[in-house]
């Protein structure tokens, strides 16, 4: 029998739709030509969000089924995809998200804040597919 921690999963899967509704703020206020730091920086956080917050439901499901350990954020996302969680286009798109992170934590200084990140108008969708996706999965993996 698996533990499955609902709670953590369900609070981080809501919390994307607030990343999802900010995301579409941000790709409002580019086209508006409002791009000043305040927004660029937001835009940074945002990104750093989506990626820990799909990577901790991802470690979650690998802890609740037992699965491999994760050697890195790129590969927690294989091991759930691997397990059918996921279709391959979704996984290949948040691979680009999990490969933001380095630049965004450890390379900032040189990070382009002056564009918004072709992610940002993908994430509420990203974050949709994710959250249903999972949703799916878990349920069939309990049947």
């Amino acid at each position: 029998m698996y533990f499955i921690n609902h709670e953590q999963i369900d609070q981080r899967i809501q919390f994307l739709s607030s990343l999802a509704e900010a995301s579409n703020q941000l790709k409002q206020q580019w086209e508006r030509g409002t791009n000043d730091l305040v927004w660029q920086l937001a835009q940074e956080r945002v990104l750093h969000l989506a990626i820990e917050t799909v990577t901790d439901i991802g470690s979650l499901l690998i802890d609740a089924f037992i699965l491999r350990d994760a050697s890195s954020y790129e590969d927690i996302l294989e091991i759930v995809h691997g397990e059918g969680a996921y279709s391959e286009p979704l996984k290949a798109t948040l691979l680009q998200l999990v490969k933001l992170r380095k630049p965004l934590v450890q390379d900032y200084a040189e990070w382009n804040r002056q564009d918004l990140n072709p992610l940002i108008p993908l994430l509420p969708a990203v974050f949709e597919e994710f959250a249903s996706s999972v949703s799916a999965f878990i349920k069939h993996e309990l049947e």
